[in-house]
């Protein structure tokens, strides 16, 4: 019996689209590392891969306090 897994985030979407929302997300030139603002839910997008396109969802940046 397979059991699918409701969390998003490991769920196949095509890679030129928001792992978040779906949302077509254009290509163009971009660099891995690259941060990009999904249209349809705002979400920060890291590109993790190039040919083909690859987006996840950017960690937060936490605050250090000067350590």
């Amino acid at each position: 019996m397979q059991v699918q897994n409701p969390n998003p985030m490991t769920q196949s979407v095509p890679p030129d689209q928001c792992p978040l929302c779906s949302q077509q997300v254009p290509g163009g030139n971009r660099m891995v590392g690259e941060v990009l603002s999904c249209d349809g839910c705002s979400a920060e997008l890291e590109v993790v891969g190039i040919n083909p396109l690859r987006l996840e969802e950017a960690p937060e940046v936490e605050e250090d306090w000067g350590e």
